[in-house]
This record gives structure tokens, C-alpha cells and sequence, in this order.
């Protein structure tokens, strides 16, 4: 078969000549096309780190990995509970795209540089490479994530810690589950939910019998456990010892003992979801598996809540990646179509629109890497109070506009984006999740409430946060103001507060948004984000901008 450059014309092949369409976007430095986010890097501190973000920019741009991320997703997960013998197996195969994927991000410390390498920015650095990866193949960052956010419960407990971190800590990539002698590298799973709990996790029946020590045998099932495939699972479970309830207890599960034999951890079925393919989730079933210890027994909550809000931040911060690649495939295409006589990107209502979701990316990734600089080592009180506020408010609005985002930029390509062989329709299936993950809206909504009612330092540093910008934009000073007074009547009325949970985290979250673009992003984008999502006039549909916007300006940036 003859091979022809695209756009070619074929004599005798006058109807399949194409005109009119942008090239492929691929072999781009997604790093260096990404303005906003090097500023970020260097304004929140980390520009020591750029090196490195310039080379991982130009891999995940690269033709090699965006068909692996394509691969990766088209040949599925496969589930083996049982071998051709019919020995239990409980293993999942994955495309071998899908360990190309993982493997570059592992290699470029995606998952655990901030913790093996601590210095100021570390915390920064990390997302950013996060996002960069996240962008072109979401379902990897998975089990990065939940790596890097299992570090922040395991290293209490030297019993797990010693021997596990350095693992943790490793950028090698070895996918198999090797049971006789010792894996130099290991990724980390959760399996916390069950079928009649979901978010409320005490309502788990999974039971853990003490066989002494810090060991347990569990009993039970679980409904989610994401990456099946990972070397050890943070599980939840109601603990007993001689006969004593416990309480629930958070417990490491490994796929392999100690003494080289497999741990009991049986995968009943994958999870045919509505975003990626290219992870799996499963259901599976504990009965006589040895769990250790994490934490203090009976205190198994306390023992993921920094674990939590690491997950959080990185649903933010994966919906912001998420965004990045809904604007970029949309630029693109408005830069190489023309329409009516005239590039998309030139014609006033198109550039309004891709002016819009810029703004909003924006402000999402700033969002998302000021809580990054919040965990950093070095964090002050004030900061670690920030925290326990900002990041439920965030991740409660940043994941709520990642569908409506990833939407309007497929639209943005027409039916292009509406075919399996754009990036955008996996993108659109794929940012619900993060809105689901570690507790959707109302269970974050609460958790904001929560936060504020059992932690009154918390709303004291959101205040100072927002009092960094007072005076610099009445429509943000007004809506600050009617956004705390809420705040301090919600304390004092708990009976209300669960009832206006969703509309006080969407204001604090705005706020903080508006904040932060104040102080980061260029004067022209932060006036029109605030007169967008503030002002009298603001629009419920992006491409609703005030009267008299530079929208071509904001769209050169990006």
C-alpha cells in the first residue's frame, strides 16, 4: 500500500482530497505551549524544576505517547481470577501501552518526587509534572495519585514504612505482581467503599480479626478498588481483638506476604465505567487476607483524612489537566479551520468562547497548584489551617465545571469532537469522575461545612487568603463580603448550614479563584473572570463575556 503525505491530492482521487482540517496536533512541547502554568510554576517556587518539566512537556506531546494514551484505551483491561488450571489467579493485563504511559510518568517522579526529595517547591513541581501527564491520558494518574497520597498515612507506621516507602519512593516501573523476592519499586490502591455504604464509610461490613501484632485477617468485599494491579491497598475495616470491637480501622493490605506467597484478594469483576478504559476498577472480595496495621485501631478515618485531601487536590489538579487538554485540541482547531471565510479563531463569537474556557482553566490550575503549595514541608499553621478549608471548597467547584468545560470545547470542533478518533469525547466521559471521586458534591459540600463548624482556624486563614487582594476589585470586595457574612451565619446556625452547604462552597470557591487571578494571572484575564463569574451580568453558558473584552488578547496567551 502506498503511502501519501496528508493533504496530498491523488490523481482520480478528487473527492477524498482534504482540505480544511488542522494537521494532527502532535510532536508540541505541551510544557512550553502552556503559558499560564510556567508562570505558575515560577510564581509558586518551584522554577528550579523547569528542566524537567520542559522535557516531560515534549514527551507527552510526542506522537509515541499520545498513540499509547489512544492504545491504552482502546485494548482494555482484562480480568483473570482464575489461571487455565483453575488455580486463582486474580490478575488484570493491561495493554502494554497502558505500562509505556505509566512507566514515563513514574520515571519523571509524578507520583512520589515531593516526598523523596523534599525542598521548597517540591510539592509545586509535582503537580505540574501531575498535570502534564493527567492531560493526555487520565486514567494512569490513578494510581499516581493514590501513591503519592498514601505516603502521608503509611509513614506513621514504621512496621509499613520502612519497608514500603523506599519503594514508593522509586521511579522504576515493574508491573508485574512478583511474589517470590522483593519488588524495588510498588504502587499503592484504596478499597474503601462497599455496596451499602459508598461515601459513608462506617456503614462498611468488613470485618478484621487480630491475629497479634499489628496483623489482621479481613472478612468482607468492597465494591471500588481502583488499580487492581497496584502492590498494596489502603482498606478499610471494623476491627476486633480478643473479642473486642476495635472500631473501624484503616489496615495495608499487600498483594504479596512477606514470605512469598500470594495475600487472598479476589477480583470478582472490572467496573465498566464512563471514562477511561485504560484502568481498571474492581470489585473485590477479602476472606482470610492479612491486612497491618496503619495508624492506631479504631482510628482508621484519622488515619486517611491526610491521604484524603491529597487525593482531593489531585481531583483538582487532574480536572484542571483535563481542562488544559479541552482548551489546547480546541485552540488548535480554531487556529487551522477556517469558516465562512475566515479562521474560527478570528470570528468574534468563537474567540469569546475559547476566551472563556481559557479563563476558566486558568483559574482552575492556579487554584490547583496554591493548594499544592499549601502541603509543601515547609507549610506554615496558618497554611496547613488554609487547607483543610480550601481544599474541599476547591475540589467541590473545580470538578463540578470540568463536564460543562470539556463539552464546550468539543463542541468547539463540531463533529470532529464528537467521534472516538478526537481525544475531546474521551475527555467529556472522563471529567465526571473527579466530581464522584473522594466523595461527590453534597458529601464535599458538608465536608466544607464540616471544616468550618469543627475548625474555626480554618475560616480565619480563608479570610486572610481573600484579604490579600481586598481593595483591588470592588466586585470581588462585595462578593467577599456577602460570601463570609454567609459563612459566619451558617456557624451560627447549624441547622441551615447543611442546607446552603453547596452555595457557600461555590461562593468560597469563587472568591478564592478570583483571588488568585488577581495576584497571578495578567490584569485584562482577571478583570473579565471577575465581571464573568461575579458581576451582575455574569453568564450561566461560557462565551457570556462582559461588553467590550479583549477576548483575542486572552486566546494569545493560551
Amino acid at each position: 500500500m502506498t503511502s501519501f503525505a496528508r493533504g496530498q491530492r491523488v490523481i482520480g482521487a478528487a473527492t477524498h482530497y482534504v482540505e480544511n482540517q488542522p494537521p494532527w496536533r502532535v510532536d508540541v512541547d505541551e510544557y512550553a505551549l502552556n503559558a499560564p502554568l510556567g508562570d505558575a510554576v515560577r510564581a509558586f517556587g518551584a522554577d528550579w524544576a523547569e528542566d524537567g518539566l520542559r522535557e516531560a512537556g515534549g514527551v507527552v506531546g510526542s506522537g509515541s505517547f499520545q498513540r499509547d494514551a489512544e492504545l491504552a484505551n482502546i485494548h482494555t483491561p482484562v480480568a483473570y481470577p482464575h489461571d487455565r488450571w483453575g488455580y486463582r489467579l486474580d490478575e488484570v493485563e493491561y495493554d502494554p501501552s497502558y505500562h509505556r504511559v505509566i512507566g514515563e510518568a513514574l520515571a519523571r517522579g509524578a507520583h512520589t518526587s515531593a516526598w523523596a526529595d523534599p525542598k521548597p517547591g517540591a510539592h509545586v513541581a509535582r503537580a505540574a509534572m501531575f498535570m502534564l501527564f493527567a492531560q493526555v491520558e487520565p486514567g494512569h494518574a490513578c494510581p499516581v495519585s493514590m501513591t503519592h497520597a498514601a505516603v502521608a498515612s503509611i509513614e506513621g507506621s514504621p512496621w509499613i514504612a520502612d519497608t514500603w516507602l523506599p519503594r514508593l519512593y522509586s521511579r522504576e516501573y515493574e508491573p508485574r505482581l512478583i511474589v517470590e523476592g522483593e519488588k524495588r519499586s510498588a504502587l499503592i490502591g484504596m478499597a474503601m467503599t462497599e455496596k451499602q455504604g459508598g461515601s459513608d464509610v462506617r456503614a462498611g461490613t468488613t470485618v478484621g480479626e487480630s491475629m497479634g501484632g499489628h496483623a489482621y485477617q479481613l472478612t468482607g468485599h468492597k465494591w471500588f478498588c481502583s488499580a487492581p494491579m497496584s502492590d498494596g491497598f489502603l482498606v478499610l475495616a471494623h476491627t476486633r481483638r480478643s473479642g473486642v470491637e476495635e472500631g473501624l480501622t484503616c489496615l495495608f493490605v499487600p498483594r504479596a506476604l512477606p514470605h512469598g506467597m500470594r495475600n487472598v484478594f479476589r477480583i470478582q469483576r472490572l467496573k465498566d465505567k464512563l471514562g477511561n478504559r485504560s484502568n481498571a476498577s474492581a470489585e473485590v472480595e477479602f476472606d482470610g487476607t492479612v491486612g497491618f496495621l496503619v495508624g492506631e485501631p479504631g482510628r482508621g478515618v484519622r488515619a486517611i483524612i491526610e491521604m484524603v485531601q491529597r487525593t482531593r487536590l489531585d481531583c483538582v489538579l487532574g480536572t484542571a489537566a483535563g481542562m488544559r487538554q479541552s482548551l489546547a485540541e480546541a485552540l488548535w482547531h480554531a487556529r487551522g479551520r477556517e469558516a465562512f471565510g475566515a479562521l474560527l479563531v478570528d470570528q468574534p463569537a468563537m474567540t469569546s468562547v475559547l476566551a472563556d474556557l481559557a479563563l476558566e482553566y486558568e483559574a482552575a490550575m492556579l487554584t490547583g497548584m496554591r493548594l499544592a503549595q499549601l502541603f509543601e514541608a515547609e507549610a506554615s499553621d496558618r497554611d496547613v489551617a488554609l487547607r483543610r478549608l480550601a481544599t474541599p471548597v476547591s475540589k467541590y467547584w473545580v470538578c463540578k465545571r470540568g463536564p460543562q468545560h470539556a463539552y464546550e470545547a468539543l463542541e468547539c470542533l463540531g463533529g470532529n469532537g464528537y467521534t472516538e478518533s478526537f481525544p475531546l469525547a474521551r475527555r467529556y466521559r472522563e471529567q465526571p469522575v473527579m466530581a464522584i471521586w473522594e466523595g461527590s458534591g453534597n458529601v464535599i459540600a458538608l465536608d466544607v461545612v464540616r471544616a468550618l463548624t469543627r475548625d474555626r482556624d480554618s475560616g480565619d486563614a480563608f479570610a486572610d487568603e481573600l484579604a490579600s487582594t481586598a481593595g483591588a476589585s470592588i466586585v470581588l470586595d462585595r462578593h467577599v463580603d456577602r460570601t463570609l457574612g454567609l459563612l459566619q451565619g451558617l456557624a451560627a446556625d447549624p441547622d441551615t448550614a447543611a442546607s446552603q452547604a453547596r452555595r457557600l462552597s461555590e461562593d468560597l470557591a469563587l472568591a478564592l479563584q478570583a483571588s488568585l487571578m488577581l495576584r497571578h494571572a495578567p490584569g485584562r484575564d482577571a478583570e473579565t473572570f471577575i465581571a464573568a463569574r461575579l458581576g451582575e451580568d455574569r453568564g450561566v453558558q461560557f462565551g457570556v463575556l462582559p461588553m467590550g473584552t479583549d477576548a483575542a488578547a486572552i486566546v494569545a496567551r493560551h
